[in-house]
C-alpha cells in the first residue's frame, strides 16, 4: 500500500489539536473548582470526544499507510504555558477557565477548516468524517461560548 503523504499529514494535524483538547480539558478539570460540576461534566465529555476523534482519526491514517502522531501542536504546548502564566495572574475563576477553553476551540475550528480546505486528496468517506467532527466541535464551541457569556452576564 503506497503511502498519501499529504492526506496523512493533514489527519495528522487533526490528531494533535485533538490531543490538544484532551490535555486542554483534563487542565480544566484541575482548574475547575469542585462547586463547578456543571463544568466538570462538559470537560470530561469534550475530552472523551476528542479521545473518539482521534482514534476515529487514526484509523483514517491507518488506511492510507501512514503513522498516527501520539502527540500534540507546538502551538497547543504554547497555549497550556499560557494557560499556566494566565492562572498565575488571574486564579482559578470559572471566567478564566471558560476563556481558555473558548481560546482552544477557536484553535480547532481553525485547524478543521485549514484540512477541509488543504488541497490534499480525500475520500468522500473521509471529508465526511472530518465534516462531522468539525461540526460536533463548532457545537462545543457554542456551548464554551454560551456558558461564558453567561457567566459574564450574571456577575455583570
Amino acid at each position: 500500500m503506497q503511502t498519501d503523504e499529504k492526506i496523512v499529514e493533514v489527519l495528522n494535524d487533526l490528531i494533535e489539536i485533538n490531543n490538544d483538547r484532551v490535555r486542554g480539558y483534563e487542565r480544566a478539570l484541575e482548574e475547575t473548582k469542585d462547586l463547578d460540576v456543571d463544568l466538570k461534566s462538559i470537560f470530561q465529555s469534550l475530552a472523551n470526544d476528542s479521545r473518539k476523534y482521534a482514534a476515529e482519526l487514526t484509523q483514517e491514517v491507518n488506511k492510507f499507510g501512514g503513522e498516527a502522531t501520539t502527540d500534540t501542536t507546538t502551538s497547543g504546548k504554547l497555549y497550556r504555558a499560557w494557560m499556566d502564566v494566565k492562572a498565575t495572574f488571574t486564579g482559578h475563576d470559572r471566567q478564566s477557565v471558560l476563556e481558555s477553553c473558548e481560546f482552544g476551540e477557536d484553535a480547532a475550528q481553525k485547524a478543521y477548516n485549514g484540512a477541509l480546505a488543504s488541497d490534499a486528496e480525500m475520500s468522500t468517506e473521509t471529508r465526511q468524517l472530518i465534516t462531522n467532527q468539525q461540526s460536533t466541535l463548532r457545537t462545543a464551541h457554542n456551548l464554551i461560548k454560551k456558558y461564558r457569556d453567561l457567566h459574564q452576564a450574571v456577575n455583570a
